[in-house]
């Protein structure tokens, strides 16, 4: 089980997806059709970003032993060195070699997607709270607006908008602008549009702007993982206009592009949905959607005697709808029943295989819950945040809208599925499993008030520093030891990059939560927050490392990702491709510990996200969602039996609360 990424060219034109042809914009070109309409094309800069790069196995090995000296004894400590020191002159020299030729041969990508999506597709746990997150929206800010017919209308036609956005080549690329005054202007995008797409980065670069890679993208819509013996696949079908919502279990589809490829009206969308709404059919007896919580060889199987039952047709329309709709049949109780709700729910009304199934309720709380293996973080939020932003500010309906007239009976099409007695003992065993992991799953979430970014910053603190500092000194407050912590970082800067993992524990941590834990009467509150420094530095090193392969300054010039997990990763995945028995290494217990993640963390920030979450990804672990606002700070904690989320959430308190005070000059009570 991997930790879950929430955050933080193609040719020049409309193509989108590998080998997309243009799409001319006459078609469904008319008002609402678009988001918005990007001078500079979407994949404008696709073919020219930089590939990202093999770190030098000497530094990958140092960065390693760093990363385990605060998890390991001294004894243990030497060991582990001794493998390392054999693993790079020996075998692990071998495999970098092979690695660094095949990386040469395979220009087009990079040298961990490959192995990363094998990573995924070929787990075969469920991929509910294994693996997939969610992140819940922020309600529209007219309260109104929020009732679940107007909202699922108007969040499905701005869904439908980024799609046709994207794909018409219209949707602004995906830019991390260090200097926005020079690169988010419409002088410089009129200048790089006509930059071919072989130099468009390094015209972004001379502005210190960084393109991002967008080659995800297009497995957002029509989009599901296939369950298959061994290894899943990912399928898509861009041709298909219709959308997938489930109600009670109940399985309705409806188009929601017409032939021209124009969006369906939205006074019909709307009156499509409150029929659904509005039908009285009780939910099925042996619920489908619960196979896709099942183990995934399970559920290949079940799925084969699906097809062959007479489904196939079903199935494919279930696979190749645009996303999955689901509507709720009750309102939210708190933010501890919206995290439960959009992890896992019942298991009767997800498809959990689709690349997302927007989430809403009956009083409008909505979420997106996403399939992780086609994707990351950068593509969801971007989707996430556009949606948002146009669903709130250009709402297709008011709640005043009246649906349009006209027969729903014939237009939606409500999926019968015929099950033998083998499928109704496998949806009954997959249930019963369902119902009985999800019991074990405890979650608690805490905002503490007292300050955030704006705060942090005057103190010249890295915000996500102190957030990660928090996590160090609860876990050693509640159990004395300091443990593998894992933080997501994207790798978006790169061509077909996917993420890097930052080591929040390290020595600095280690050795400033035992003084604020174990020992803050011998330290004044100068020495704490010097020590709390340190820890900053460090992980604004570590973050800038991982995330942009190198130092920021460096750019264009590079020679190695400064992260060691991927690496190490690739490695091992070359290894066991190529049949060679497992390096030493790899064999190390502390190797097996320091990839299992007791803290798994993520952040994101978004004026659009309410919250999000995941499960732990070890069973005695926490699953860490978190966010650190300008004047607060948020944080969604999960936990299985042997942990305890609420009291870890109390440790994450009493940490802020003794920071903030050391920064204020007041003495720490232990």
């Amino acid at each position: 089980m991997v930790p879950r990424l929430l955050l933080r060219a193609w040719p020049r034109g409309p193509a989108v997806g590998p080998g997309a042809p243009s799409r001319p914009l006459s078609a469904g070109s008319g008002p609402g059709q678009y988001l918005q309409r990007s001078i500079v094309p979407t994949m404008h800069y696709q073919d020219s970003l930089p590939r990202l790069p093999i770190p030098k196995l000497e530094d990958t090995i140092r960065r390693y032993l760093s990363a385990q000296k605060p998890l390991l004894n001294d004894g243990q400590f030497r060991k582990t060195e001794q493998f390392c020191k054999s693993f790079e002159n020996g075998i692990g020299k071998e495999l970098h070699e092979q690695l660094v030729a095949l990386d040469k041969q395979n220009k087009h990508t990079s040298y961990i997607s490959g192995p990363w999506f094998d990573m995924y597709l070929s787990a075969r746990d469920s991929v509910v709270l294994n693996f997939n997150p969610f992140m819940a929206f922020n309600p529209d800010p007219k309260s109104e607006y929020n009732d679940q017919l107007t909202r699922a209308t108007n969040m499905t036609v701005s869904a439908i908008r980024f799609l046709k956005t994207l794909r018409a080549g219209l949707l602004e690329p995906e830019v991390f602008h260090l200097n926005p005054a020079k690169s988010d202007t419409i002088t410089f995008k009129r200048l790089i549009r006509f930059v071919p797409s072989s130099l468009s980065w390094y015209g972004a670069y001379l502005v210190n702007a960084y393109p991002l890679d967008m080659s995800q993208y297009f497995r957002l819509f029509n989009s599901t993982r296939l369950p298959k013996p061994s290894r899943d696949e990912l399928f898509t079908d861009d041709k298909a206009r219709h959308l997938l919502v489930l109600r009670k279990g109940n399985f309705y589809i409806f188009d929601v592009l017409d032939q021209d490829g124009n969006i369906v009206s939205p006074s019909e969308i709307q009156a499509h949905l409150k029929y659904i709404l509005s039908d009285s059919s009780p939910a099925p007896e042996f619920p489908l959607a619960y196979l896709t919580s099942e183990n995934r060889d399970i559920w290949a199987e079940l799925r084969q005697k699906l097809m062959s039952s007479g489904n196939e047709e079903s199935l494919r329309k279930v696979d190749s709808a645009v996303f999955c709709l689901c509507l709720d049949d009750f309102p939210i109780k708190d933010l501890v029943h919206l995290s439960h709700n959009m992890l896992h729910g019942d298991g009767t009304n997800r498809w959990f295989d689709k690349s997302f199934n927007l989430i809403i309720a009956k009083d409008g709380s909505t979420a997106v819950h996403f399939e992780h293996s086609w994707g990351d973080g950068v593509a969801v939020l971007r989707f996430f945040n556009e949606v948002f932003k146009d669903s709130t500010q250009t709402p297709a309906v008011t709640p005043q809208s009246q649906p349009a007239t006209t027969d729903s009976t014939v237009t939606v099409q409500k999926l019968n599925f015929e099950l033998t007695d083998a499928l109704k003992t496998g949806i009954t065993a997959a249930k019963e499993k369902f119902d009985a992991t999800m019991k074990t799953l405890t979650i608690d979430c805490v905002q503490f008030q007292r300050g955030g970014k704006e705060f942090l910053k005057k103190q010249k603190l890295s915000p996500d520093a102190v957030a990660q500092l928090a996590f160090q000194m609860a876990f050693l407050r509640q159990y004395g030891q300091t443990v593998a912590t894992y933080e997501s970082c994207s790798t978006a800067a790169f061509k077909h990059g996917r993420t890097e993992t930052i080591r929040p524990a390290s020595v600095y941590t280690k050795r400033c939560s035992e003084a604020f834990v174990r020992e803050p009467s011998r330290h004044s509150a100068g020495e704490l927050q010097q020590m709390m420094v340190e820890c900053s530095k460090y992980h604004g090193q570590l973050t800038k490392e991982a995330a942009m392969g190198r130092k920021p300054s460096h750019w264009p010039r590079y020679t190695a990702s400064q992260g060691f997990d991927r690496h190490l990763f690739a490695l091992r995945h070359l290894a066991a491709a190529k049949g060679i028995i497992l390096p030493e290494l790899y064999l190390d217990p502390a190797y097996g510990q320091i990839n299992h993640n007791v803290l798994s963390t993520s952040t994101l920030s978004s004026p659009a996200v309410n919250l999000g979450g995941f499960a732990p990804v070890v069973s005695d672990g926490f699953g860490v969602g978190y966010a650190v606002h300008d004047n607060w700070i948020g944080c969604n904690v999960s936990s299985y039996p042997g942990r305890n989320a609420r009291e870890f959430l109390q440790c994450v308190e009493k940490a802020l609360e003794d920071m903030f005070d050391a920064l204020e000059g007041k003495s720490i009570k232990s």
